[in-house]
């Protein structure tokens, strides 16, 4: 399946976003704290790394922030390793 193809949801309720993949949940979590959105958590099941699903969820995460006009503070090592590999992520960070 295409990194592309995920289906991944905004799950407010429970602060993350999410996609159920060969029967496994992966979510990419987060608090909202004075107009800045934490990332604080991704999880991917070991059997379903390798096929870009942290960095759906991600990429999720991060245009939704944007569209509400946020800024990120990536608290998880993976989030905070993906802005960097991304430089065009950057002024979605928070100082």
């Amino acid at each position: 399946m295409d990194p592309l193809d995920y289906t991944i949801e905004h799950n407010a309720a429970a602060n993350r976003f999410e996609s159920r993949i060969d029967g496994w949940l992966c979510h990419c979590d987060y608090l909202l704290v004075d107009g800045v959105m934490h990332l604080v958590h991704t999880e991917v099941a070991p059997a379903l790394e390798g096929r870009g699903i942290a960095a759906a969820l991600v990429r999720a995460a991060l245009a939704w922030a944007q569209a509400q006009g946020l800024k990120v503070l990536p608290r998880c090592s993976y989030v905070r390793a993906y802005m960097q590999r991304h430089p065009e992520t950057s002024a979605l960070r928070a100082q």
